[in-house]
């Protein structure tokens, strides 16, 4: 009788440590999990701040370009009417030679 109860000791015994080991197994692998989730979110938030720097830096080129294209319309127009001018100028010359010689 007392072997009976020894050996339902023992049996229950074994179960408890395999049962607490599991749960050490499980803590484990629930550890690394989180950590693996910790570091895959450090990096992702890293990735979007490299995203958003590079978001930055275009828009800054953008506007510069922007200011660029201005100043070239600016001079464009500048040219143009200095072209006017000048054709309109010669035009008048030759029209004023062409009337003293007639």
């Amino acid at each position: 009788m007392f072997r009976c109860i020894e050996d339902r000791a023992r049996a229950s015994e074994a179960r408890a440590e395999a049962a607490e080991q599991a749960q050490l197994e499980i803590i484990n692998a629930t550890e690394r999990k989180l950590r693996d989730a910790a570091r895959a979110l450090e990096e992702a938030r890293r990735r979007i701040e490299s995203q958003q720097e590079q978001l930055e830096a275009l828009e800054f080129r953008a506007q510069v370009a922007e200011a660029e294209s201005r100043e070239a319309r600016q001079s464009l127009a500048l040219v143009e009417d200095a072209i006017r001018r000048r054709l309109l100028l010669t035009a008048d010359q030759l029209d004023a030679s062409g009337s003293a010689v007639a």
